[in-house]
């Protein structure tokens, strides 16, 4: 069928394809990137409408593709082949960040370490805590998500990290949790769970470089603010004072 079809279906989605491979995604509305995924289901359907009904129902564009492949079918127009394909573009995406994040060294580009985290976790609707195993290189050994639900001292065992972080035989850790509010500012807990977790490291000489916290396209960095930093001098002092003691 003619992309100049009268109806006009046809024409606005050769229209939107044309935009797309002249710009990217460069001025698309959020409904419109997730039309141009249906259409891929079922090329020959007007996918506009349930485009815009699975935007209204899951919020944002990062909602649709966050959502799991019932929930996408619950919406009149999208059916599971238009739920594999968004599936499947997640996915793909997800490897390919990862794979970009895996060839850097995330601790002197942070950028494509918070690209990759906020890909992976800003949309999630519960808090998820994540390591990066690294080794003596600060190349990735391992991405791996160690607690799931409300991040609180309680639920978040530096003992399970330490341990993990042995048997990776990782030299190095940053952490990265997000904050389903998307507002990234840390709690207090995150500041106590952040100290406790050096502490437990510096004690196996494994170095914490980082605790990232993930928002909404923002990010709150313990590193960049300094207390990484001030919390190893804290070890430092509470070692010296722990000889000093020692009889």
């Amino acid at each position: 069928m003619s992309d100049k079809n009268p109806s006009g279906g046809d024409g606005h989605r050769g229209r939107l394809r044309d935009k797309f491979l002249a710009s990217g995604l460069d001025g698309f509305h959020d409904y419109e990137v997730i039309e141009l995924l249906l259409t891929l289901g079922t090329p020959r359907k007007d996918c506009k409408n349930a485009a815009k009904e699975a935007i209204l129902q899951f919020m944002s564009l990062q909602g649709v593709m966050e959502a799991s492949v019932e929930s996408l079918c619950e919406v009149k127009g999208i059916g599971p082949i238009n739920a594999f394909g968004i599936k499947l573009i997640k996915a793909v995406s997800d490897r390919y960040m990862k794979n970009r994040v895996l060839e850097t060294d995330p601790v002197t580009n942070s950028r494509e370490l918070f690209n990759y985290l906020c890909h992976t976790m800003r949309d999630k609707n519960q808090e998820n805590f994540t390591a990066l195993f690294l080794n003596a290189k600060n190349r990735i050994i391992q991405i791996k998500t160690l607690f799931t639900g409300t991040i609180t001292a309680s639920t978040v065992y530096p003992r399970e990290v330490v341990r993990q972080a042995l048997e990776y035989n990782a030299a190095a850790l940053i952490f990265a949790h997000n904050h389903p509010s998307g507002d990234p500012a840390p709690s207090k807990e995150d500041f106590m769970i952040t100290r406790q977790l050096v502490f437990a490291c510096k004690l196996m000489g494994i170095v914490v470089h980082e605790h990232m916290v993930i928002g909404n396209n923002r990010f709150f960095s313990f590193a960049d603010q300094g207390h990484i930093l001030e919390i190893n001098r804290d070890f430092e002092k509470f070692r010296v004072s722990e000889r000093m003691q020692t009889p």
